[in-house]
């Protein structure tokens, strides 16, 4: 180690020497000149670092209090005299001059923070008082913003700029409305007060909703709901812009939003909507509206509860537009199809409505819906009218069609189905109509025909179309039943020489599948009579335990009929009924025949006798001559003659059937629902099929819960059943009644309105 050690002294610490008054004082004189200096704006000449050191010499010999308290005086000092100049400037300037005096303030109070910040640390948090920079704020409010020449004047010179910007002029830099309203906000959060609020919002608030509700009363009454909206939304697009450019708090601004709204849509919504030629009810009657419709809805989502208005006036005009194409079809000016391709119209109008004007707003589908709902289910009508327009779809309307125009046409009629809650009366009426084209041969195609049972499965499910998909089976089975039989009667032929009997073509259908027929078969001619027994030996050895029933009410035939005399013979191929068959060869052997002379002979029901009858005797089609004058038969003694003078263009005539409305009816002859019954009753055996599945649908239901309180069994019972019809409480209640009277249910002895189900 070197010799030349370093040598370590110890020192003793200093004494701790106080600062007495006096120098306290001292230090506090030069503070505050130092305050003045920045007043004054010369702070450049200061050194801040020995300030500092000057404020913290003060705190840590425990001067502290003479330092805040002198601080505290000394800005109440400058702001005294900065009110006593603000209170004499003019109104033009004023805002002006608050907004530059507060920023100067900011600036002074900012750097006197910077200086005091020890002080700040220690002795404002230990004696509970503001820091400085929130002193400063607290003595400008009560000093400057709260003099009685300042805070009313600069109040209300705000609210009449706000106004002047509102009725078009042009205003003041908006800077100086948001530094204004900028120093209200810091005022008030820098002593927790309301200035803000008491100052300003609440006046500014009522100042707005006064003015916008003269101005929205005035405009409307002078001006179109078009224009109304249009200007509503201008301003309140308007009052966005300007509380984003004047900072207005969320909370005034969300408060500012909903009093203009409440002002201009919501006081105004009934009006706007009910507005004679211009209203939203009034532009729904104009096609070409969508874009004006789309501008209300617009401004009235904005208040979702107004929108209701508008959806009232979708409903209503749908509902009022639907019962004028059922006065139309009742009046006969509509047909059936009409009746749907008008519902259809409307359909696609007011779904252009919903999609553009209410933007696809998923409630004003709904409430559309309903609407159709509401007038298409007042009575079977829309089901049976519905069934038709099927049939003249699938008879011709789609005859050529693409298959792309084909899916739309159905998706259409899908459409009107689901509105539907009388789906078996549909299905009945359709049932018929389809047995109809399948047995003859009038469908436009098969792709056709199984198109639209594929749509009903997919909405309804495989139950509904269960039988409709049973009866294109039996074409397909009868078809090839057909064809073994030609080979087997052809083989016969061969081998026999006996008298060829007249061909038949024989569809054999499954009886639960088509629509019932109960009907007595009526008197064939021999001829007729020994093909059909032949047919029968030949099925019925294929398949034993079978029962074939003959259906004379349904099919046709092709007969020869010879008309004029010798030489001038005039022969045609008549295409008809098989009534009309029975009935035409009576005349073979008889020259006159009267209307009881045929029905004894043909054994037809009397209606369908005289619909026959009156279809051979139209002026078009007159094969026979009536003896009495008029179109209907009067009675049993009317008389029919063979018209051997008929002369047609054509070599093959179809007779066409006249329609059973034109035909004095029976109520007891019908059994099943038919074109001409397409009304607005539910045909008889729906409402019997409907007895028996809401029968069903209780004991199912009453079987797996054993007991079940009245409400909910009627509501489950609805439920199970909506895919098919909707049944009323009151058919249901009966049918429980006539359970509990065949004792499927007895009724709880505690409480009468519970049932319980019997093992």
């Amino acid at each position: 180690m070197s010799d030349s050690k370093k040598k370590f002294y110890i020192k003793p610490f200093r004494q701790h020497v106080p600062m007495d008054s006096n120098s306290a004082e001292q230090t506090w004189e030069d503070l505050a000149n130092a305050i003045d200096e920045i007043y004054n704006r010369n702070a450049s000449q200061l050194s801040f670092e020995e300030l500092y050191r000057n404020a913290y010499n003060l705190v840590l010999h425990k001067h502290g209090g003479l330092l805040y308290d002198g601080v505290s005086e000394k800005v109440s000092t400058h702001l005294l005299s900065t009110v006593e100049r603000l209170q004499d400037v003019a109104n033009s300037s004023l805002l002006e001059e608050i907004a530059s005096t507060w920023n100067e303030h900011q600036i002074t109070m900012i750097m006197v923070r910077d200086i005091l910040m020890y002080m700040d640390r220690t002795y404002v948090p230990s004696q509970r008082r503001r820091p400085v920079y929130d002193l400063g704020l607290h003595l400008f409010r009560i000093t400057v913003w709260e003099h009685p020449r300042v805070q009313a004047r600069v109040t209300d010179l705000l609210l009449k700029a706000i106004k002047s910007e509102r009725g078009g002029y042009l205003t003041d830099d908006r800077s100086l409305l948001k530094a204004n309203l900028g120093m209200l906000l810091e005022l008030g959060q820098a002593d927790y007060s309301n200035v803000y609020e008491r100052d300003f919002e609440t006046q500014f608030l009522a100042s707005t909703q006064e003015f916008y509700r003269q101005e929205s009363l005035t405009y409307l009454s002078e001006n179109t709901a078009i224009d109304y909206v249009a200007k509503a939304t201008a301003r309140i697009d308007e009052e966005k812009d300007r509380a984003v450019a004047l900072s207005l708090p969320s909370t005034t601004e969300a408060q500012l939003h909903a009093m203009v709204q409440k002002e201009l849509i919501e006081r105004h919504a009934r009006t706007l909507v009910d507005m004679e030629n211009s209203g939203f009810a009034a532009l729904l009657k104009d096609d070409t509206k969508l874009n004006e419709m789309q501008n209300m809805y617009d401004l009235f989502v904005r208040v979702p509860s107004s929108v209701e208005n508008l959806r009232d006036a979708l409903a209503d005009r749908i509902k009022a537009d639907g019962k004028l194409l059922i006065a139309d079809q009742e009046k006969g000016a509509a047909d059936s199809s009409a009746f749907v391709r008008g519902v259809l119209t409307m359909r696609d109008r007011y779904h252009r409505v919903v999609t553009v004007s209410f933007r696809g707003e998923k409630r004003a589908q709904k409430r559309m819906k309903e609407s159709f709902e509401d007038f298409l289910n007042e009575d079977a009508r829309a089901a049976s009218c519905l069934a038709i327009y099927v049939d003249e779809l699938l008879r011709a309307g789609l005859r050529g069609a693409t298959e792309v125009q084909m899916n739309e046409a159905l998706q259409k009629v899908i459409i009107v189905f689901r509105y539907l809650s009388d789906k078996d009366v549909f299905e009945a009426f359709y049932k018929q109509h389809l047995a109809k084209r399948l047995l003859g041969g009038r469908s436009v195609s098969d792709e056709a025909e199984r198109a639209m049972v594929s749509q009903l499965k997919a909405e309804c499910g495989y139950q509904f179309t269960s039988k409709l998909e049973g009866m294109f089976n039996d074409m397909r089975i009868s078809k090839d039943m057909r064809d073994s039989y030609n080979a087997h009667k052809r083989s016969i032929d061969t081998l026999s020489r006996e008298k060829k009997v007249v061909d038949i073509e024989v569809d054999v259908l499954t009886n639960g599948y088509w629509p019932s027929q109960n009907v007595k078969p009526c008197s064939l001619p021999t001829s007729i009579q020994e093909s059909i027994d032949r047919f029968s030996k030949f099925y019925l050895e294929k398949h034993t335990g079978r029962k074939l029933s003959w259906q004379t009410s349904a099919g046709s035939a092709d007969i020869r009929a010879t008309f004029g005399v010798p030489p001038n013979l005039r022969r045609h191929d008549l295409q008809v009924s098989t009534y009309q068959m029975c009935i035409l060869q009576l005349f073979n052997d008889n020259n006159k025949l009267t209307l009881g002379q045929i029905r004894t002979q043909t054994q037809i029901p009397d209606l369908e006798l005289r619909r026959h009858l009156i279809s051979l005797c139209t002026p078009k089609h007159r094969i026979l001559r009536k003896g009495s004058k008029g179109r209907g038969i009067t009675s049993d003694n009317d008389t029919f003659t063979f018209n051997i003078d008929y002369t047609s263009k054509l070599k093959k005539v179809r007779i066409p059937l006249v329609k059973e409305s034109s035909v004095a009816r029976d109520a007891n002859t019908d059994s099943v629902p038919t074109e001409s019954a397409a009304g607005t009753a539910v045909p008889a055996p729906v409402e019997e099929d409907r007895r028996h599945l809401v029968e069903a649908a209780i004991v199912r239901i009453m079987k797996a819960r054993k007991s079940l309180h009245h409400n909910d069994l009627i509501a489950e019972v609805t439920k199970q059943l909506s895919h098919r019809f909707v049944p009323t409480p009151q058919f249901i209640k009966k049918r429980i009644e006539s359970l509990i009277e065949r004792e499927y249910l007895e009724r709880r002895e505690e409480d009468r309105r519970v049932y319980q189900y019997i093992a």
